[in-house]
């Protein structure tokens, strides 16, 4: 059975530094081969791609954009009235995707919207996302058909992320998921895409890695800097 792979997810790990090149840098150091970004926007995609390269990484997953959090949305996707807005973001997600190399874009469902009952609105929800999943294959597919560099986006396979419940710590903090089982379990089943480390440090984000380091020792595979 082959090891699993791993990403860092930068806008997560890595808190302690500032910039998402920075944060790059450091989890190509740490031994990655990957990265995913859940907003990339802030940043313009060329250097964000130059510092990707020059970290031996590659950038595997992006977020569409998720509104205006400051009002609490955390994504589009299924939120009545604001189809407009996610698909202006898919558009400019897609132009990042292919900007970066990126193969793969998750489509956020969002939340429902701040002082609505979720029993009144979820079939309203539920219709809004379907008709905007509906448009996003349109667009991806029309992507796929020019200058792609990957395999488009709605056609790659599934991809897995990994935080400790409930706290969103390390996979080794205490918490509620047995991660050595898990990951024998995607093992197993031959899972070929990589595992997103999705969580909050609990310290420094470096010394947190020791779950993963112990991981690498255990299936044999080199580490940076060995």
């Amino acid at each position: 059975m082959a090891p699993l792979r791993f990403s860092a997810n930068v806008s997560w790990l890595f808190p302690e530094l500032p910039g998402l090149p920075a944060r790059l840098r450091a989890a190509g150091s740490s031994g990655f081969e990957a990265a995913e970004v859940a907003w990339p926007y802030a940043e313009q995609p060329e250097a964000l791609a130059r510092a990707a390269r020059e970290a031996g990484l590659r950038l595997v997953l992006i977020n569409t954009p998720p509104g205006d959090r400051e009002k609490g949305e955390m994504g589009l996707g299924a939120v009545p009235g604001r189809q407009a807005a996610f698909r202006e973001g898919l558009e400019r997600a897609v132009l990042y995707a292919k900007a970066l190399g990126c193969p793969r874009i998750h489509l956020m469902a969002g939340r429902v919207p701040q002082g609505a009952d979720r029993a009144a609105v979820r079939s309203e929800m539920e219709t809004v996302f379907l008709e905007n999943l509906r448009h996003a294959a349109g667009v991806l597919a029309q992507a796929s058909a020019g200058a792609w560099p990957h395999t488009c986006p709605h056609l790659c396979p599934g991809h897995v992320q990994a935080a400790q419940v409930p706290d969103r710590g390390e996979p080794d903090s205490p918490g509620e998921l047995n991660f050595p089982y898990l990951f024998q379990l995607l093992e197993d089943e031959g899972y070929r895409g990589f595992v997103g480390c999705e969580y909050r440090p609990q310290g420094d984000t470096v010394e947190g890695l020791s779950w993963l380091r112990s991981y690498w020792d255990r299936r044999g595979r080199p580490q940076a800097g060995r």
